[in-house]
């Protein structure tokens, strides 16, 4: 059974969280209390070694982050619960750390609870809580600082670093502006999900690029674009007229 908390200072929200993990997460998460300050969840930190933590984003005047910054090692899981608009969760989506939007949902919630297989080294959690509080510093930033996970672990990258993703199947090759190569443990469709806000275009099925490294476009059937780092990559037919207005833009 997986040991829990709950941090969180507004009553409704631990209410509707006990509910659930009461009628659908009973069998697999074992609740040991819920605390409504930073302070107090820190001595049940220290008293009950949890497993997982729900923790809110927001508590009363301080954050969730002051409370993980003041615990000596952290040694269970997060998933964070919050209200945050469309650019915070974009950061938490970026660091790869997991997060429920208030009011919690049923199905959402399982699924985060499935992922607690997925176990990480302290060194990975505190890279991904290093992205996710310079990203929440620079909510609006044109770029991102994006937590990747490649076969030895994560990797820390700027989006702007990004000249072109490849599809590889269920991997993403990453060719970076330093010429560095990543293969990435996600889909290219995951990849287009995070960067299309971030002047990315999926030109092709098996590739996403990045607008601010085309050197030049190619007329034909659907044409190719060249990149800065010499690759020449094919516009699908079918995207090659949206694709020009987006360059006209």
């Amino acid at each position: 059974m997986t040991k829990t908390l709950i941090i969180d200072d507004e009553q409704h929200c631990i209410n509707r969280l006990e509910n659930l993990l009461t009628n659908y997460c009973s069998d697999s998460v074992q609740l040991f209390g819920s605390f409504q300050s930073v302070e107090d969840g820190l001595t049940a930190v220290k008293k009950v070694k949890p497993d997982l933590v729900f923790l809110d984003v927001e508590i009363k005047d301080k954050t969730g982050f002051d409370f993980l910054k003041q615990v000596p090692e952290i040694n269970f899981e997060v998933i964070f619960t919050t209200a945050y608009d469309k650019y915070a969760v974009q950061a938490f989506k970026f660091s790869a750390i997991d997060y429920l939007l208030k009011p919690v949902n049923t199905d959402e919630l399982q699924a985060s609870i499935k992922k607690l297989n997925e176990k990480f080294s302290q060194k990975e959690m505190s890279q991904k809580f290093d992205a996710l509080f310079h990203n929440l510093k620079n909510i609006k930033s044109a770029s991102k600082r994006i937590c990747v996970p490649v076969l030895t672990g994560f990797v820390l990258l700027q989006t702007d670093d990004i000249i072109r993703c490849e599809s590889n199947i269920n991997y993403t090759t990453l060719f970076l502006k330093d010429k560095q190569k990543l293969l990435v443990a996600k889909t290219l469709k995951e990849f287009e999900e995070l960067l299309k806000d971030y002047n990315f275009y999926r030109v092709h099925n098996s590739h996403l690029i990045n607008l601010a490294y085309i050197n030049s476009y190619n007329k034909g059937k659907g044409g190719f674009v060249t990149m800065k780092d010499g690759a020449e990559v094919e516009v699908s037919t079918r995207r090659k007229d949206d694709f020009i207005k987006r360059l006209m833009t």
